[in-house]
């Protein structure tokens, strides 16, 4: 197995532990935080996943490297939010609504990596611009962003916060 073969498996598994951390801390999100370790997975995995992207070979700047970039960027405040500001007063939506964006984002290529790589759904849409590309991502955005919306409204820590 060459090292781009295992790097390649190793960025695609912290991939998906993110992805599935992250749906259990946005669950959390809905009971008022309860799943901090879940969060804390997620956070890092979603950090590790978004880095380890930019370690792949260098072929010019990609719509990848433009969702890892903005990834970050919102991961940045997440942590801010978590770790700095305790998700106290307007954090509390900032943050909520960042997890949010963070496993959208990571599912959003998710998506793209699926049409790409797996056959059936390469078949349906080989250029990523055929319907069924854009209705499964059309989709996602949707369900993020009501997701997201719910959760920065409704996100209320303060049980948790009493038990840092």
């Amino acid at each position: 197995m060459s090292y781009l073969t295992a790097f390649t498996i190793f960025h695609t598994v912290i991939s998906l532990i993110a992805i599935g951390a992250g749906a259990f801390a946005i669950i959390g999100l809905f009971r008022g935080g309860s799943f901090r370790s879940g969060t804390n997975v997620f956070l890092v995995t979603a950090v590790a996943t978004n880095v380890t992207g930019f370690l792949f070979p260098f072929r010019g700047v990609t719509p990848a490297m433009i969702v890892g970039v903005i990834a970050l960027v919102v991961l940045a405040v997440v942590l801010v939010a978590f770790y700095r500001y305790r998700v106290a007063q307007s954090w509390r939506w900032i943050y909520a609504a960042g997890m949010v964006a963070s496993l959208y984002l990571l599912v959003f290529v998710g998506v793209v990596q699926a049409f790409q790589k797996i056959a059936f759904l390469n078949g349906l849409a080989p250029t990523q611009s055929e319907p069924p590309f854009v209705i499964a991502q059309g989709v996602t955005l949707v369900f993020f962003a009501i997701v997201g919306w719910t959760a920065a409204r409704s996100y209320r820590p303060e049980a948790v916060l009493a038990r840092f």
